[in-house]
C-alpha cells in the first residue's frame, strides 16, 4: 500500500509476509496500485525476525483486521519496540468497507482466540468471509472456505465500526 508519511531521518524498513512479486501474485486486484517493496519477509504477527526491544516504532496500517490471534500480535508489537517506543495502527471502519454486512467482533472473540489459538475460529472465519464479502452461494460457501484458508489467503479476520474499535 502506500506508505505513511515519516520525518525524513527516520529510517524504515518495511514488512510483508510475501515478497513484490508474490504479494502481485496472491492480489491481482491490486495490479494498478503502487506497492512497496518489503525489505523483510516475516509474519507481521510475530515479527520472529526482529528482535525484542529493537525498534523505535512499528506502523501498521488496514493490518489489524487480518491479525488471525489480535491480542497476540499487540504483545509482539510492544515487545519489539525500545522503552517509550510508539506503535501506530490505523483499522478500517467495517462500515465502509467490504465488511459491512459482517458482525461487529466482539472483544470476547479476542480473548477466546488469544486463549484457546486462533484455530478454532479459523474456518468459522473464512466462512463468514465466503458468505458475507465474497457472496458465495450457500452451496458454494464451505468449499470456497476451504480454498481461501488452503490458500492462507489473508482476508479479514475480523471487523470493528468505530464504536465497537473504541468498546474494545
Amino acid at each position: 500500500g502506500t506508505p505513511l508519511n515519516v520525518q525524513p531521518y527516520a529510517r524504515v524498513k518495511y514488512v510483508d509476509r510475501h515478497s513484490l512479486e508474490d504479494l502481485r501474485k496472491e492480489y491481482p486486484e491490486m495490479a494498478q496500485r503502487a506497492l512497496v517493496k518489503p525489505d523483510i519477509i516475516d509474519s507481521g504477527e510475530t515479527l520472529d525476525s526482529i528482535p525484542d526491544g529493537s525498534l523505535d516504532f512499528v506502523v501498521a496500517n488496514h493490518f489489524l483486521e487480518h491479525c488471525q490471534n489480535l491480542l497476540g500480535t499487540l504483545r509482539t508489537h510492544a515487545r519489539k519496540i525500545r522503552p517509550n517506543g510508539r506503535l501506530f495502527y490505523a483499522v478500517p471502519n467495517r462500515d465502509f468497507t467490504f465488511d459491512r454486512h459482517r458482525p461487529v467482533t466482539p472483544f470476547e472473540h479476542l480473548v477466546q482466540d488469544d486463549r484457546e489459538g486462533p484455530e478454532q475460529s479459523r474456518v468459522a472465519h473464512y466462512r463468514e468471509w465466503a458468505a458475507l464479502v465474497e457472496k458465495a452461494a450457500p452451496e458454494a460457501v464451505a468449499q470456497r472456505a476451504a480454498d481461501l484458508q488452503q490458500q492462507d489467503y489473508s482476508i479479514h479476520f475480523h471487523a470493528w465500526d468505530a464504536r465497537a474499535l473504541f468498546d474494545t
